[in-house]
């Protein structure tokens, strides 16, 4: 998993939702994400969310900024 070095942080340039079907109240989900390991400065990162059984829920996009 990438994180800034020490003593680093990161604040949100962009973060965007797209919500894409339904979980039922009180159903289980799960959300996986990936980085481009490749920046240095930026850093894109996409979140799927899908139910228990594999159903797609929601995408989620983020550029943090490592400062």
């Amino acid at each position: 998993m990438l994180q800034p070095a020490r003593g680093q942080g990161t604040t949100t340039i962009e973060s965007k939702t797209n919500f894409v079907g339904p979980a039922p109240v009180g159903a289980t989900v799960i959300g996986e994400n990936d980085a481009d390991p490749s920046r240095r400065r930026t850093m894109v990162w996409q979140t799927r969310v899908t139910t228990a059984e594999g159903k797609l829920v929601a995408v989620v996009t983020q550029t943090q900024m490592v400062l």
